[in-house]
């Protein structure tokens, strides 16, 4: 007969627990916005209209550290499956179905998502040479796959959270 574990609980597990969430949360709203941004690119691009000074700001060149907030969930998670104290276990089927959920977010984001948002930020920098134009058609194609790819991830990202809390 196996031993029964009680409900993990405790202040340090719901701290774990918090900060697993807040990832997934700030995974979906950096995601979304991405997405929302990228969306406004695309459809400016083609035209005369200057990019407004709030899609310059966004697609500065840089990291987006606030979108690797994603690597946080199975970081918490394996925490959490730890402290659970064998409540829970990594070979319970809703904890694999999320770990292969985030592996396939983790491919997408980091293979397709972030470096077309690196190559809308170098096609949206003002060149350096004389004429100091911006390079609208690499902008949009970026800016279309980075749409896409953020739906992806933003569907991963809602299947992982349905897997979660139902447990299956």
């Amino acid at each position: 007969m196996t031993p029964v574990h009680p409900q993990p609980s405790g202040a340090a597990f719901d701290a774990v627990l918090l900060l697993h969430v807040g990832c997934v949360l700030a995974g979906i709203v950096t995601t979304a916005t991405a997405a929302a941004t990228a969306a406004r690119v695309r459809r400016l691009a083609g035209s005369d209209t200057p990019l407004p000074e709030t899609l310059s700001r966004y697609f500065r060149p840089g990291v987006n550290w606030a979108g690797r907030t994603v690597w946080g969930i199975p970081v918490f998670g394996f925490a959490l499956v730890a402290m659970s104290q064998g409540f829970y276990a990594v070979t319970d089927g809703w904890v694999l179905t999320g770990l292969v959920l985030f592996v396939a977010l983790a491919l997408v984001a980091e293979g397709v998502l972030w470096p077309a948002e690196r190559r809308a930020q170098a096609a949206l920098a003002v060149r350096s040479d004389a004429h100091g134009t911006a390079r609208p058609a690499d902008a949009a194609v970026a800016a279309a796959t980075m749409v896409r790819s953020a739906g992806v991830v933003l569907v991963l990202l809602a299947a992982g959270t349905v897997v979660m809390i139902a447990q299956p």
